[in-house]
């Protein structure tokens, strides 16, 4: 199958964030020209997509690229204006005004970015590199560049041990009216710098109660604001769900490039090696940068279709009549607030969400 949509991994980041377990690769000075031609001859070993719909630059930091980076990277990749979406990952301090008009010229009508919290402490404790202010300055120039389809990245359940206050950061955000929301529930990696504090017992994550009291605190500002959840961790106006995101929970085809960049055809799917130099040392080589493959059986492409449904708004269709044990359950979750049967679709609740991986296990 024919991939429409295109991920691209760009690793480089400043410094690494206290949380942060994803392949990235800090430099004071990005390899700007170094990396594109490694991802130059990645395309050229794959073919670039002919018909592309959605664009997403990831990281890392894609905005360390600078405006004529991006502008070249959307250049290799056959990125142009007109695409349904074409987003960019950027940090605050990074969208300048002339970064974001060269990003709106080469394309890009979507921004990502990663503001986490409006509290100083907060974003000292994270190793965020920028501060509260930079984000509204941020939204701003993307606004006025002619980006309205802007998206904030927000985290919660932090340690107790920070006091942080999240109805004050939901007033922020609110604030900005953004077109779309993205909450992320504090996950402690052991082999990060928080997960190494908290291993050492220098810190302790936040209660599962509090996780929970957090979350639904969340779906409750949003709803009344007029955002609508349409996945576990995403929320919009209507009209601005994410195209490309919506791909993959739909397991559409797409194509990935970059390091630890992941593809997937319909049936398999293939990922690249995580470690920027190991990935560009294959290229370089005339090597494939593929660390690993894997070909789904028809049974694991069915359980990954009601996973992935059940992560959204819309759930899933059950097949009927229900086994006896599956339909005690749904009985069960509707029961306790968990679920919703508009028969023959299943949808869980907010409640529910949040104990999406136990309730698959039923499926």
């Amino acid at each position: 199958m024919t991939p429409r949509h295109l991920y691209v991994h760009v690793p480089f980041c400043r410094r690494r964030c206290v949380y942060c377990d994803f392949s990235i690769a800090v430099r004071r000075t990005i390899p700007v020209g170094h990396y594109l031609a490694a991802l130059a001859a990645e395309l050229a070993r794959v073919g670039r997509p002919a018909d592309l719909a959605t664009v997403y630059l990831g990281g890392g930091t894609p905005s360390l690229l600078g405006a004529a980076g991006v502008a070249a990277l959307a250049a290799i990749v056959g990125a142009r204006p007109g695409l349904e979406e074409f987003t960019i990952e950027a940090n605050p301090e990074d969208v300048t005004a002339e970064a974001v008009r060269a990003w709106v010229r080469a394309g890009v009508n979507r921004l990502s970015l990663g503001a986490q919290s409006f509290d100083e402490r907060v974003l000292e404790w994270m190793h965020r590199s920028h501060g509260a202010a930079a984000i509204g300055e941020a939204v701003a120039r993307a606004r006025h560049a002619g980006i309205a389809n802007v998206s904030l990245d927000l985290i919660f359940a932090l340690p107790d041990a920070l006091d942080r206050r999240l109805e004050d950061d939901l007033d922020r955000v609110l604030a900005l009216d953004p077109a779309h929301i993205s909450l992320y529930g504090l996950t402690v990696e052991e082999h990060t710098p928080l997960g190494r504090r908290v291993a050492r017992g220098a810190l302790a994550h936040a209660s599962e109660e509090r996780y929970e009291a957090e979350y639904l605190l969340i779906h409750e500002r949003l709803a009344a604001a007029g955002y609508a959840f349409y996945e576990v961790s995403n929320a919009a106006r209507p009209g601005a769900e994410a195209v490309h995101n919506r791909a993959y929970w739909r397991l559409a085809p797409y194509l990935g490039l970059g390091p630890s960049a992941h593809s997937f055809d319909g049936a398999s799917r293939w990922w690249n090696e995580p470690a920027y130099a190991r990935w560009h040392a294959k290229l370089s080589r005339g090597d494939a940068p593929v660390a690993g493959r894997e070909i789904l059986a028809p049974a694991q492409q069915r359980l990954e279709a009601r996973y992935l449904g059940l992560r959204t708004a819309e759930g899933i269709v059950l097949d009927e009549p229900l086994e006896p044990a599956l339909a005690a359950a749904v009985s069960a979750w509707v029961a306790a607030g968990w679920a919703e049967v508009d028969a023959p679709r299943l949808r869980l609740t907010p409640r529910g969400w949040l104990r999406l991986d136990e309730l698959a296990t039923f499926l």
